[in-house]
């Protein structure tokens, strides 16, 4: 939605919108100025590096925690996840020049013709891949594109397990979605707008639970036995009145040079598959699995199959995290994520990238996590793994103590302690 610059800064310094911040970020409204102020600061990047502009528009995606289902997604199986309250925010604004121009904090300007959104294969790996590829996806759905700036800021930690391109992604989806389109597409397509673009055009063969968090937001699981039509439903939890704290704990480990051990995952997966007659493992019923293990160990290897059973292992139990949630059991739900963690490290094998000695972050990371939990709580590799971040379910009595020392190893500000924000993508 379009504004006089002047009528946003207005607003924004009043407190005008400290009702609609208060939702976002889980604060009360009277702890929302640092959040009207980081959009007044977009709005003030966007006049800087572009020029004056009459009218914006702003616009915030969040990060995303994945609870349950660790590289389930790709293998059209369930997950858990929930969108958190650290985001992407963006001011953008029209241009006479027939481009997209993104400016991102701490990044080069990036700009594409909206001209030819055909994807360039020399683009694989960059932003303007991205871009190009959800401009084409938006203008597939109907949309007059036309030119535009915009200006990002963010406080999701970009390599933190908590998917900071996914909410780049959903931030431009919501743009694009919010300027160019008539017919309004849904949080769920946005999504798989993200994720299409990230397949085809960044050349990255992700799955789709990364922007589905982020675009629908709140606590969802989702089934993927239909990755056309998802089956997207909410789960209705608050952590806090359970005495539990979401850190997320960020191993200081880069994963950006990691994409072939990211991409091993699912092709494993999928080989194995099709010694059993499927295209991905939610294909094949895990008896034909069983049966058919002596083929599949010598056409795929060891590591596929033990991969293999980790997903059919994960998927069946994120069914039984969501019916444990669903009846307020938490010690149920906290030994399944435990289960998860050990299964990810074990079987699924994402906690060391192979031949890894000197730096085992993560590792690292996880067993001290543990150490200081004591058998309470629960910890598990998070998301993509082999680097980024550990995820931890801390009792609240024992959160202060196990910051300060997870912070001693990781470092200062390297435990983010989160909340599940209750709104996907959005339009401010």
């Amino acid at each position: 939605m379009m504004k006089s610059v002047s009528a946003w800064k207005q607003e924004l310094s009043s407190g005008a919108h400290a009702a609609r911040l208060a939702a976002l970020y889980c604060c009360a409204p009277e702890e929302t100025p640092a959040q009207a102020a980081r959009y007044e600061a977009v709005l003030n990047g966007l006049d800087a590096t572009f020029g004056p502009h009459a009218e914006a528009g702003l616009y915030s995606a969040p990060g995303r925690t994945e609870i349950g289902g660790n590289h389930t997604d790709h293998q059209h199986g369930r997950v858990l996840a929930g969108s958190v309250n650290i985001d992407m925010i963006a001011a953008a604004a029209p241009n006479t020049l027939n481009q997209l121009r993104v400016q991102s904090e701490g990044y080069d300007l990036c700009v594409i013709g909206l001209d030819d959104l055909a994807a360039r294969k020399e683009e694989e790996n960059t932003t303007l891949s991205l871009l190009r590829g959800e401009c084409e996806a938006f203008r597939q759905r109907g949309a007059k594109l036309a030119g535009l700036d915009v200006y990002i800021s963010s406080n999701v930690p970009k390599g933190s397990g908590v998917s900071s391109s996914a909410a780049f992604e959903v931030l431009i989806g919501v743009i694009l979605n919010d300027c160019f389109m008539t017919d309004k597409v849904s949080p769920i397509e946005i999504a798989q707008i993200g994720q299409w673009a990230e397949n085809v055009y960044f050349g990255k063969p992700c799955g789709l639970m990364d922007q589905m968090a982020s675009s629908v937001g709140n606590i969802i699981t989702i089934d993927f036995a239909d990755p056309a039509h998802p089956d997207v439903e909410p789960v209705a939890v608050d952590f806090s009145k359970a005495g539990l704290a979401l850190c997320i704990l960020d191993s200081c480990a880069d994963h950006a040079d990691l994409t072939d051990e990211y991409a091993a995952v699912p092709a494993e997966c999928r080989a194995v598959a099709a010694v059993c007659g499927g295209e991905v493992l939610r294909d094949v019923p895990f008896e034909t699995f069983l049966a058919k293990l002596p083929e599949c160990r010598k056409q795929c290897g060891d590591r596929a199959v033990l991969r293999a059973f980790h997903i059919y292992a994960d998927n069946d139990r994120v069914a039984k995290q969501v019916a444990a949630l669903r009846e307020g059991d938490f010690d149920t739900f906290l030994r399944l994520v435990n289960e998860s963690g050990h299964s990810s490290w074990e079987y699924l094998q994402n906690v060391i990238p192979a031949g890894y000695k000197e730096h085992q972050e993560m590792g690292v990371t996880i067993a001290a996590a543990k150490h200081y939990l004591n058998g309470k709580g629960a910890v598990r590799v998070h998301g993509g793994g082999f680097a980024g971040t550990a995820q931890a379910f801390v009792p609240v009595e024992m959160l202060a103590d196990f910051k300060a020392h997870m912070e001693a190893i990781l470092g200062e500000g390297r435990c983010h302690v989160l909340n599940i924000r209750p709104e996907g993508g959005a339009v401010l």
